[in-house]
């Protein structure tokens, strides 16, 4: 049996808030700095979405169904791609057909709803769900959570939603001895498969492709399929999981990296020894060796691996806190336009940009930070949820004003009909005692 080799891309752009001051709490409801939103995706969809899909497409036709990669697309990325770049979508589309694409399901709004609420988290995922098939036509059967968060907990939680497979993080300090290079399951959810990130591998391709000082420098297919080859050489899969932006975003088109994806996949099909497989087509002919036991969330962020890139600061969590404190509230109100609002602001991005993390990972987090300091993006969301949380306890008032008046008017409602009902009792009772009116027969007269 062929080794394999599994290649998933996550595709996530946040909507990013606009400059929100104190002053405007209160006043002006419109979080979102649109213009920022539609330059950044235009950008990005002309640069890596749109040629990499157009790219792939090609692979895959080119190689007759032999090369497969798999996709998670949050829903708020689609909301964009629906608003600013319709034709991302239909390149998506046109993947989905050939049938050697995988859609993951994930939260909707790339949030840490797992980590706050499990109600939450299972309607960000049935939401996601639902989006999926109806843009691209299939239903998904593999999961994978917000940049990778698992834990046991998690993981019972993904299965009692009728997942089998989920994506996480090779984490060396859950790993110990044991390699990411097989199908693991979960400790609490023995049915449920997990494929791990061998970190190494991908961020070859995501993090070091055009370094100039790197050593290795530069990557070609056969270089990378030979370390590949050393890593599983007793093992049975490579997970190789990066974000989508890292072709022609994060590397430049002009560092080669869409000739480098143009040439890996027939490098290794010419070899022969590794296939490339779905998430699902993984879970399905790899056995798990183990069971993995996560109690800690894990994460594909920073060299920890945790989940302190989004709540390893105060800032972080006052923040994070704060906002799930609405969400009792917002379950007695039925406001479309509130619980949107909601979900965009548990955008995991948000949290992201507050990490002080100004050692090993600093640069990582700079390159995606909008914000001059951690402490920016705290005082300008926090500014934001303000004004959000005036606007849920105004609803609520509202909302628990029309109940009371609801109330009122079925107390009265009820009243009336039994003062009805008693009014018509007597006259029942006269009508039974008043005799029945005798019928007057002609009689036919006979000649």
């Amino acid at each position: 049996m062929k080794k394999s080799i599994c290649m998933y891309f996550q595709v996530h752009q946040p909507n990013r808030l606009r400059l929100y001051r104190f002053f405007d709490i209160g006043k002006d409801s419109h979080y979102y700095d649109d213009f920022a939103n539609r330059t950044i995706l235009r950008r990005v969809a002309q640069r890596c979405y749109l040629p990499t899909n157009a790219l792939l497409l090609d692979l895959i036709n080119a190689n007759k169904g032999k090369f497969k990669v798999a996709f998670s697309i949050s829903g708020s990325v689609i909301e964009q791609f629906d608003r600013y770049a319709p034709e991302v979508l239909e390149s998506f589309r046109k993947l989905a057909d050939t049938g050697c694409v995988e859609f993951l399901s994930e939260t909707y709004y790339h949030s840490l709803a797992s980590l706050a609420s499990p109600t939450e988290f299972r309607h960000q995922v049935m939401k996601h769900k639902d989006t999926i098939r109806h843009y691209f036509g299939v239903t998904p059967k593999t999961f994978r959570n917000t940049e990778l968060i698992y834990s046991d907990e998690i993981g019972t939680m993904v299965y009692d939603m009728g997942f089998k497979t989920m994506l996480t993080e090779g984490a060396k300090h859950v790993l110990g001895w044991k390699s990411p290079n097989y199908v693991y399951s979960g400790a609490l959810a023995p049915d449920l498969k997990l494929l791990l990130k061998n970190s190494t591998l991908s961020d070859d391709i995501a993090f070091r492709f055009s370094d100039r000082n790197w050593s290795d420098w530069p990557l070609t297919g056969e270089k990378y399929l030979g370390w590949i080859k050393a890593a599983a050489q007793n093992d049975e899969i490579v997970n190789l999981f990066m974000d989508y932006e890292t072709f022609g975003e994060h590397q430049k088109a002009q560092s080669g990296i869409f000739d480098f994806m143009r040439y890996f996949p027939e490098v290794v099909i010419k070899d022969g020894e590794f296939e490339f497989v779905t998430p699902a087509e993984a879970a399905k002919k790899h056995k798990p060796v183990a069971a993995l036991d996560v109690p800690d969330p894990i994460s594909w962020a920073d060299e920890e691996r945790d989940v302190t890139a989004w709540l390893g600061n105060d800032l972080q969590n006052d923040a994070f806190n704060k906002l799930y404190s609405v969400l009792e509230k917002l379950s007695m109100i039925g406001n479309e336009e509130l619980w949107s609002d909601f979900g965009h602001l548990q955008e995991s991005d948000h949290f992201y940009y507050m990490c002080t993390k100004f050692f090993s990972d600093g640069a990582v987090h700079k390159y995606f930070n909008p914000y001059d300091t951690p402490y920016e993006a705290f005082i300008n969301y926090m500014n934001v949820l303000s004004d959000f949380i005036l606007r849920v306890d105004d609803a609520f008032v509202v909302s628990d004003a029309n109940f009371a008046a609801g109330k009122k008017t079925a107390t009265a409602k009820a009243k009336t009909v039994k003062a009805v009902k008693d009014t018509a009792k007597p006259a029942a009772k006269t009508a039974a005692k008043k005799p029945a009116a005798k019928k007057t027969v002609k009689k036919k007269e006979t000649k």
